[in-house]
Formats: C-alpha cells, structure tokens, sequence
C-alpha cells in the first residue's frame, strides 16, 4: 500500500465515497506519447496509505482514443457518476470524453457520442460545472499548440451530458493573467511566444464562484486563481495577481478538507518524479494562498467545495 510521498500521479482528483477516500488522476506509464491504457483509482481511509491500483477505466477495442489518457475527473450529476477526461487519437485529433458508471468505485465506460469539446480543436483538460440554474457546462482548455495563447472556453451540455450544445464561450486567455509568463518551444513549431493553459477547476465558497487553472509563472508550472465577478461561469473573470502554486507544480482541485478548503495537485511536474500533494489553502487579503499539509480522513462531508453555501 504506497504512501503518499511513494504514489506516482499526475492531475490528481479527490473525492469522499462511503467512508473512503477516491484518488483518480493521470496514472499511464508515458502519459505523453505511449498507447493509451486507461485510468486507475486508489482509495485510502487517512489520506496518508492508498489501496490500489484498481481499474476505473480500460478503453473498448473501438474506442477512438489511442494515446494521451490525461486528467480524469468524476462527478456526481443527476444520481449517476460520470467521469470527464481527456484522449487523443494519434494523429492531431484530442478532445474530452464523457464516461458513465453506477457508482465511482466501479468499472466507467464511454457514454457521450464522441469528445464533447469542439470538432477540429485542440482541446485538454474538460470539467463539469453546474450552474445555479442546474444547466451542465463543460469549461475546457483550447492547447497553445493550437491556440497560441492558450485560453479557457465554456460550453453548453445537453442534460444527458451526450453531446455540446451551440458554441463556446471564451473565458479568457493565458495571457489574462497578470502572474502567467510565455515561452518559447521551437521543436513543436512555435518560434514565437506561447502562454499554456491546463486544469481549470471551478468551486463556490462564500464569496461566489471561483476557478483554480494552471499555466507557467516566474518559477515554472504554477497554479493561478480566477473569480467570476457576476457568479456565473460566463464571466467576466478576474484574476488574482499572483499564483497559489509558484513553483514547479500544477494541475490542482479544490475540496473541503478537515478545518477548510484543500488544494490537491501534483508536484514535481516531470515524468517521473510526479507526486501528490494535498495542502491546506487559506483565505487573506488577495484571494487565496497556500497552507501547511492538509490532514484529510474519509470521515466528514463530501469532497468536493461546490457543495459549500
């Protein structure tokens, strides 16, 4: 049973389940270019020991996605279980899937017709946000491969989460930020500038809406935060001026932890020194910053802040 400075993920996600602990994330060997596999779960009681691996997801033979299994989220909508992730086919096409299953200690499978991200588009790292209204968005990541500037979208969902409905909103881009710095990636084509977007997470607290998302920063991969200035996904959205995470780690979600808000993400970020990280994550003047090691028990509320007032 690995502990948690031994448990190797990426783009960790956390939630409370009958007395334990779920932990999915980023979990294939080479995440980048090798086949897709699928995703593991792990399960722990203190936060400290996890169980595991066991299967959460393994692709069917006709399954589009063929590489880059990345970021898996699960939650709970409308009494059913559904996990948010993103695949590529390997030769250009990548875009968030919809998968479904009972319960989110059991085997998902794909439930929407196709990546619910915009045909033609680069697209990474897909969440589920629920409105006051109880209308689903997917909010998502256009890839600075594509983009350039990376940006944030919003996208309308069927009620049945099987297909996208009209067209995206932009969110804002990269470049918004006051705290994200570009760089430069000749070997991928770009001899200009480009600003990275990853991991958007959106989450209520009792200031209304806001939104933790990745990008690079003065000390590398970085997590920054945004709030919503009308409460809605829609915007417009403000930045705070500097990032939570500043150095060397990324791709975080937030959920209540024993005595408040946790920030759970991974850290260092090159494969394969990658490893969780669960921090308390405080309230001051600027917005947020970040606390000591956050204790989490599987006993308490749901891990998940939207559930906040």
């Amino acid at each position: 049973m690995p502990h948690l400075s031994e448990l190797r993920i990426r783009d960790p996600f956390i939630l409370r389940f009958e007395g334990k602990l779920l932990l999915f994330g980023t979990t294939d060997d080479d995440p980048w270019g090798g086949r897709g596999l699928g995703f593991d779960r792990y399960e722990s009681i203190d936060g400290e020991d996890w169980a595991g691996p066991f299967p959460a997801f393994r692709p069917p033979a006709d399954f589009w996605g063929r590489t880059q299994f990345w970021a898996p989220e699960v939650h709970l909508y409308r009494d059913r279980w559904w996990m948010f992730a993103t695949f590529a086919d390997g030769s250009g096409g990548r875009g968030t899937q919809v998968l479904a299953a009972e319960s989110p200690d059991g085997a998902f499978q794909p439930w929407s017709i196709g990546p619910v991200t915009p045909d033609g588009w680069m697209c990474l790292d897909g969440t589920l946000h629920v409105d006051e209204a109880g209308e689903p968005w997917l909010v998502f990541c256009h890839e600075w491969l594509q983009a350039g500037d990376g940006r944030i979208y919003a996208q309308r969902l069927s009620a049945d989460l099987t297909r996208s409905e009209g067209d995206p909103h932009l969110l804002f881009a990269a470049s918004d930020a006051p705290w994200a710095r570009p760089f430069r990636n000749t070997d991928t084509g770009y001899e200009t500038s480009a600003y990275i977007t990853d991991g958007p997470y959106l989450f209520r607290d009792a200031d209304g809406l806001a939104m933790v998302w990745s990008s690079g920063g003065d000390g590398g991969y970085s997590v920054g935060l945004a709030r919503s200035a009308s409460g809605h996904v829609l915007g417009p959205w403000r930045h705070q001026d500097r990032p939570i995470v500043d150095s060397d780690g990324g791709h975080a979600m937030v959920f209540e932890a024993d005595g408040g808000l946790a920030l759970a993400f991974h850290q260092p970020n090159d494969v394969p020194r990658e490893r969780l990280r669960v921090t308390a994550l405080l309230a001051d003047h600027d917005g947020y910053r970040l606390g000591d090691a956050a204790r989490v028990a599987a006993a308490g509320p749901s891990a998940d802040a939207r559930v906040l007032p």
